[in-house]
């Protein structure tokens, strides 16, 4: 019998937002694949669990992943986490996950439901989520113009993620982008102390005091 591979959400900042069932899971396996162990194992401490951690992230390669299927095959079973959320949105488990599907067929991959900040800023932007464009995160330096109108001309709510570094950026490029008028969200450390929400036209937002610290998802209001 081969292992099983679990995708274990974790929290995206508040400790408290992780469920019983996912603390079992990364209890009881054998193996935790982490995007960065350091993180990994804070949580981990925090809850008194010592499960091995073994990195995968988005540079690993394909050694990576035959070393990841070979201790599936001894059947040890794994789970993969993220930094924070739910892995395979907007990071690499996706990738894992087609290719060990393909090197292993019958193996069982099971989902472990969580925190998602995706999730969190749709359900508290006051938008249409019936449906809905998740874009990831937004380009660093290429593609943003065309990435923006993607957004404008979207007939649904769409939602992105965008670094305290290039917020600013960010916002200023709405501004131009949308001409103004455009309903923004703008969710500023989801679940953290400094939890804080910002909304109206994209002219207001970029007119409000909006610190460029920790981790921002915009949603936007189809036109």
């Amino acid at each position: 019998m081969i292992g099983t591979l679990s995708m274990v959400a974790t929290p995206i900042g508040n400790l408290g937002d992780i469920s019983q069932r996912a603390l079992d899971v990364l209890e009881s396996v054998d193996v935790i694949l982490c995007e960065d162990t350091r993180v990994t194992r804070k949580l981990l401490q925090h809850y008194e669990i010592d499960t091995q951690c073994m990195s995968y992230h988005q540079h690993s390669d394909d050694k990576k992943v035959r070393e990841i299927a070979e201790l599936l095959k001894q059947g040890k079973n794994m789970a993969l986490v993220s930094d924070a959320g739910t892995p395979g949105i907007s990071d690499p488990g996706n990738r894992l996950i087609a290719d060990l599907s393909q090197m292993m067929p019958e193996l069982q991959v099971f989902g472990i439901p969580g925190a998602s900040a995706m999730t969190v800023a749709l359900s508290v932007s006051g938008f249409p989520t019936d449906k809905f464009t998740f874009m990831g995160f937004i380009p660093h330096k290429n593609k943003r113009k065309k990435f923006l109108e993607e957004v404008r001309e979207s007939k649904y709510t769409s939602c992105f993620f965008e670094s305290c570094h290039r917020i600013e950026k960010c916002i200023k490029e709405m501004k131009e982008i949308f001409e103004g008028e455009r309903e923004v969200v703008i969710c500023r450390e989801l679940t953290k102390k400094f939890e804080t929400t910002y909304r109206g036209s994209i002219t207001d937002i970029a007119a409000m005091d909006i610190p460029t610290k920790g981790e921002f998802v915009v949603v936007v209001r189809a036109k």
